[in-house]
């Protein structure tokens, strides 16, 4: 029995961002229990209405980058506007400027939003990759996203790990043979990501949506 109180009403307004590789139904769900109202879209004109947007996804970070190439100027204006931008999974490795992946994959470099300076890295580790399954978050510095969440366990699915330019831009890690960042944010803090799906992620998941609606209405 989840001893999650949804709240009362509805705290905010956010954009999901439909691209074409997220998994929107279970991240409205989440998102909904967490307070806020959901609208999903690919209009990026919506971008402006919004409280915060959400950039979700599965998949290869060259697909990721050309479904959401002709938002990506929508985006990084609503980032350097100082509002929230949360990216999930593939959507957080999104947020940095390159991805070890596409050249792995013998598709050449791909640039990202560069809203995190960075890159993404494959594991090297003598485990099972992709790392999938429950793993615990350590907290390595204050953000409003990460607020009541050390040392819970949130679900991964990946095998490409954020490796920023700045290490001040890790806000939490886990340990798959090597700490990783589980979290990550720019300077200003308006702009973040979880390597985990948060919607699968249980309580501790539904604590770091709420932590985000929350964050979007005091904006």
């Amino acid at each position: 029995m989840s001893t999650f109180e949804p709240p009362a009403e509805t705290l905010a307004d956010v954009v999901l961002v439909d691209y074409g590789l997220g998994n929107l139904r279970s991240a409205t769900r989440g998102l909904e229990r967490a307070g806020a109202s959901v609208e999903i879209t690919d209009d990026p004109e919506a971008f402006a209405a919004a409280d915060g947007v959400v950039l979700p996804g599965v998949g290869a970070f060259r697909e990721g980058m050309e479904n959401a190439g002709p938002l990506r100027e929508a985006l990084v204006d609503h980032a350097d506007a100082g509002r929230p931008l949360f990216g999930i999974c593939l959507g957080m490795q999104m947020l940095l400027t390159s991805s070890e992946e596409a050249d792995h994959e013998g598709e050449g470099e791909v640039t990202g939003l560069g809203l995190v300076p960075g890159t993404n890295v494959r594991f090297e580790v003598d485990r099972k990759v992709p790392h999938m399954g429950w793993n615990e978050l350590e907290v390595e510095r204050d953000h409003p996203l990460v607020d009541g969440v050390e040392g819970e366990y949130a679900y991964f699915v990946h095998s490409y790990y954020a490796e920023p330019d700045d290490p001040d831009a890790v806000v939490a890690t886990a340990d798959y043979g090597v700490d990783f960042p589980a979290v990550v944010a720019n300077e200003a803090g308006n702009v973040f990501g979880t390597q985990f799906h948060p919607e699968k992620s249980g309580e501790t998941g539904l604590r770091i949506l709420r932590n985000f609606v929350e964050f979007c209405a005091e904006r």
